[in-house]
């Protein structure tokens, strides 16, 4: 039976995901900074494990303690909403030790095994962001495209290993707790600077508005996860949601 290591649970994308792989009959292991905030339901199938991806020492005991993984899902991400001049420098490593340096992180423990194995699979969620050149995720996208380089260039050089590299682009999901993590950041760190206080409300509005029409929900981004992890023949790059795979359409 398969096994599923994905990172991020707690809530979201990684909670739907890793349902649905369960659903599947899939082996899955769950992971999350707090697994006492697990809200998956019990299985003999299911293990839920401490991971922080910006931890080596986390890193390395849950991938220890999951043993052989076939399938490796990069869900863990932080969101930000905010001009680049309104992003302390402290803040923008932070988001990109979460969203890329702890993707790579997990590629790398995984990778000797799959490759020794000559058989894996890497799931790297991205961002359907990327599609537009949507203000005031500036940093966000840049960690999301950084995410798209590395796994394009991946896939080829753990092409010979018979590992599959892929890409999940989601879109707006207003459901997950994302956007509210994001606006909190913003709120945090002192919101935006008074000089795009009006371009910022103008462009929350339509974000918000945007909203009311088709948008991304949780199984979309399962469904889309489970192909590229059991499809050879999908894309290398799946985006997930209607709102994802309109804009994706008009790029």
């Amino acid at each position: 039976m398969n096994t599923v290591l994905i990172t991020g649970c707690s809530t979201g994308f990684g909670r739907d995901t890793a349902l649905h792989f369960l659903n599947q009959g899939w082996n899955v292991v769950a992971t999350m900074r707090d697994p006492a905030a697990s809200t998956l339901p019990a299985s003999d199938r299911l293990r839920i494990l401490p991971l922080d991806v910006t931890d080596m020492s986390s890193i390395a005991a849950a991938v220890a303690e999951a043993g052989p993984v076939d399938v490796l899902v990069n869900n863990a991400g932080v969101g930000w909403l905010n001009a680049v001049e309104g992003t302390p420098l402290e803040t923008v490593r932070a988001i990109f030790e979460t969203n890329l340096f702890g993707a790579i992180a997990m590629m790398q423990a995984v990778l000797p095994g799959m490759r020794a194995r000559r058989t894996g699979v890497i799931v790297n969620v991205s961002s359907s962001s990327l599609y537009k050149p949507l203000p005031l995720l500036s940093v966000y996208r840049a960690s999301k495209a950084a995410m798209n380089a590395l796994t394009e260039s991946a896939a080829h050089e753990l092409a010979p290993f018979g590992i599959r590299v892929r890409i999940v682009m989601p879109g707006m999901a207003p459901s997950t707790s994302f956007g509210d993590t994001a606006r909190g950041q913003v709120m945090k760190d002192g919101g935006f600077p008074a000089a795009y206080a009006d371009y910022a409300q103008q462009t929350l509005a339509a974000l918000m508005e945007a909203a009311n029409g088709p948008v991304t929900v949780g199984q979309d981004v399962a469904d889309a996860v489970y192909r590229a992890a059991t499809d050879p023949e999908c894309p290398a790059v799946l985006p997930a949601g209607a709102d994802a795979v309109a804009w994706a359409r008009d790029a």
